[in-house]
């Protein structure tokens, strides 16, 4: 498998302790993987797919990119800068119809000079082949990065997320017990499961699954499941692995995708106020309320060493001020 990939960011990323929520929670020792660092246009850890994905498109000569997402996609927004930064046209297909008022990551992506598609209910990319066709036809040679950069390529970033975070916990030495962190088109779950067993992390992932809606009439853990195959193929893991054993912790998603409440806004302001740490409302913020979860009702075994996994995700803060300012 090519493993080749472009610098995109600043890594390592920090593994910091959470001093002062580990004081209110003292049954646990917390910390955070600050992927929210990782410097392209406002950082996130789509960096890290991204590496691996625009050196391919790179590779076979292609001049455009076309991916997908939401309105507030952070996936689209640092592809858009990551397309800047390399020269490469970039095509963003959006859900919903066009904002008079341009925020949060769409101003970013669009600031970042993405050609913008405002595609209504479809924001996971169901409108990609004609895209891709149109401009084709137009000269432009193009490269499809899937809904969330999730793949097997883009999944190898997060296997190399693994071997980062292994040696950065031998030089503390320490041991972390359970991963939590937000899922919801499964690369970043894919590849942190087969850096585990190619690195021998011996962590608990606990993936909060974000969204509950299928993506290409497949499971997030059909998804996850089939990129796992495909890597540990490529990787020549020998292991077998069923889709029984892909988790998902699907207890926190039944609002919807990027809907706020007060669980995720409590979570958002905990932080903050505690530790100077700001998450975002769709991802980050809903699976720190479930991580959070976790530790009120003691569902781990007590004087563990928990990890959670910042995704990024600032720019989409800047959308929901609205709701945000009116629970403070």
């Amino acid at each position: 498998m090519n493993t080749n990939k472009i610098d995109l960011g600043f890594f390592p990323t920090p593994l910091q302790k959470l001093e002062n929520l580990s004081q209110i929670y003292p049954d646990y020792n917390i910390y955070i993987k600050r992927d929210d660092n990782t410097g392209l246009a406002s950082g996130g850890n789509k960096t890290r797919k991204l590496e691996f994905l625009i050196q391919q498109a790179l590779d076979k000569g292609c001049d455009t990119v076309i991916t997908a997402g939401a309105q507030q996609s952070n996936h689209c927004r640092q592809t858009a800068a990551a397309c800047a930064k390399v020269g490469l046209k970039c095509h963003l297909l959006l859900g919903g119809d066009q904002p008079d008022l341009y925020d949060g990551n769409l101003l970013l992506s669009s600031l970042l000079g993405a050609t913008i598609h405002f595609t209504g209910k479809n924001r996971k990319g169901e409108d990609k082949e004609l895209l891709k066709e149109k401009l084709e036809n137009e000269g432009n040679r193009c490269f499809m990065i899937p809904y969330g950069g999730s793949n097997s390529v883009g999944a190898l970033g997060f296997v190399h997320a693994v071997k980062e975070l292994k040696q950065q916990i031998t030089e503390k030495q320490m041991e972390i017990d359970y991963i939590f962190f937000a899922s919801s088109s499964g690369g970043m779950q894919a590849g942190l499961t087969v850096g585990k067993e190619l690195y021998g992390l011996s962590s608990e992932l606990i993936p909060i699954s974000i969204d509950k809606d299928e993506t290409n009439g497949s499971s997030l853990e059909e998804a996850v499941f089939n990129i796992v195959k495909e890597l540990m193929q490529k990787l020549s893991i020998n292991k077998k692995i069923e889709l029984s054993e892909i988790k998902l912790n699907r207890d926190y998603d039944n609002a919807g995708y990027g809907v706020l409440t007060s669980h995720e806004i409590n979570a958002i302001e905990e932080l903050a106020k505690k530790e100077g740490i700001l998450l975002d409302p769709v991802y980050t913020g809903r699976a720190f309320y479930g991580m959070l979860d976790f530790l009120r009702k003691k569902k781990l075994p007590l004087n563990s060493t928990i990890l959670f996994w910042h995704t990024g995700g600032l720019p989409a803060l800047f959308k929901f001020g609205k709701e945000l300012r009116s629970e403070s």
